[in-house]
């Protein structure tokens, strides 16, 4: 497995920031390669992503979800990985939104890309432009503000 940790700081606050990042069918507008998120249900979303030119689709469960605070999921099918994105509060109008994620790269050309950093520079660049997002847009496209609790070992 291989993993990556980026953070960004967003002058919105954080309540803001985690509800839009709830929107998970907003995320074809600030994340490179990513074509569609349609939400399943209230833990299950279903991913369509070109990278590379190569199209793959697969699910993601999340895992857990606390309002204002993370929001963590794993894939469950396709490509593996798993995530968690936390929420900072900074001050009254501005936050930090960290990433942290591991996946298993499949294939040559995955693993090169990995080495070189692709996957690193792809995940700062996302959060560069949800930082663009939020910020233009000064207020969420929408929020859901339920509670996934994490699973018991």
């Amino acid at each position: 497995m291989s993993g990556v940790t980026e953070h960004v700081d967003v002058a919105v606050p954080v309540r803001t920031a985690y509800d839009q990042w709830t929107q998970f069918e907003e995320f074809p507008h600030f994340m490179e390669g990513v074509e569609e998120v349609r939400q399943l249900s209230d833990t299950l979303t279903h991913w369509t992503v070109e990278i590379a030119g190569v199209k793959r689709e697969f699910d993601a469960e999340i895992t857990e979800q606390l309002p204002d605070e993370r929001v963590a999921w794993r894939s469950t099918g396709g490509t593996q990985h798993a995530g968690v994105v936390t929420f900072h509060r900074l001050d009254e109008q501005s936050s930090r939104v960290s990433l942290q994620l591991e996946f298993d790269p499949h294939g040559v050309l995955e693993q090169a890309g990995d080495k070189l950093g692709v996957v690193d520079r792809r995940a700062k660049g996302d959060l560069q432009r949800f930082k663009q997002f939020i910020e233009r847009r000064g207020q969420e496209t929408g929020a859901w503000r339920g509670t996934v609790d994490r699973p018991q070992p």
